[in-house]
């Protein structure tokens, strides 16, 4: 497994952790961070025994997004590094967290803004701490959205919010959030670490493969015509029939008994 002082990764009941730990610049996104984080997703997308995985932030923020520090001093020491991390780093990272075969939650711990925000909204599920804040803050230092930014966020809110969000570049708390349909659960501060990890927990102890076939075909719906939509539906369908997991769900609703899902 990979390790670095800049992300933090723990196991648990089929549940990996990735916390990115630099608090005190706000868990921004320095080159170190983006290839530690990177290569984590990899290894918890290769690693059969992580069954789910969060995302969340050490300190008071999820992530300020693209470390402005390290990214200006690089650009004016005419090093060409800052012209291609969203190629190498921003687009491979949000690959990674939509790709992957196994849910992901972004506990989002504080404030989450440019590519921060964007892998909380490429993530499968958010859940928010009260104090947790979102921000699109691309427009502020002349630049355009990045880490799918532009996918994701008119999937979650639609055209005309997420124009508004980006073109003005304003800051959006916990509870606006819930009621645009940013996250999906807002906690108390203290309460989200364990709020995650509960739901995690269950995804890790649920049909796994059927849950990488829904993202699947969700993905696929959301760029595809209607008909390849159902197509798609019914090669998932066919596929996990033949799962042991649908049968062990089947055997066990006839048997008024609690599935033990394998994910196979």
């Amino acid at each position: 497994m990979t390790t670095s002082d800049v992300l933090l990764i723990a196991d648990a009941d089929g549940v990996r952790t990735l916390t990115l730990n630099r608090p005190q610049a706000y868990n921004s996104l320095t080159v170190e961070l983006k290839e530690a984080l990177l290569a984590a997703l990899r290894e918890a997308a290769d690693d059969e025994a992580v069954r789910a995985v969060v995302l969340t932030g050490s300190g008071k923020a999820f992530c300020a997004g693209q470390d402005l520090k390290e990214h200006v001093g690089l650009l004016q020491a005419g090093d060409p590094a800052p012209l291609h991390t969203v190629k190498e780093h921003y687009n491979p990272i949000v690959k990674a967290i939509v790709s992957m075969a196994k849910p992901v939650i972004a506990a989002i711990n504080g404030t989450a803004a440019g590519a921060g925000a964007a892998f909380a909204y490429a993530s499968d599920l958010r859940i928010a701490a009260e104090s947790s804040s979102f921000l699109m803050a691309f427009a502020n230092v002349g630049l355009g959205p990045d880490s799918g930014a532009s996918w994701t966020l008119q999937r979650l809110v639609g055209y005309g919010r997420a124009a508004e969000l980006m073109l003005l570049a304003r800051t959006v708390d916990a509870a606006e959030a819930l009621r645009l349909g940013l996250v999906g659960e807002v906690v108390p501060d203290e309460e989200l670490a364990a709020r995650a990890q509960k739901v995690a927990a269950k995804l890790a102890n649920g049909p796994t493969v059927a849950y990488a076939k829904i993202k699947g075909v969700l993905n696929l719906a959301a760029q595809s015509t209607f008909e390849e939509a159902l197509d798609a539906e019914d090669a998932a369908q066919t596929a996990l029939g033949a799962t042991a997991d649908h049968t062990e769900a089947v055997e066990a609703f006839v048997g008024k008994r609690k599935p033990n899902f394998q994910g196979k």
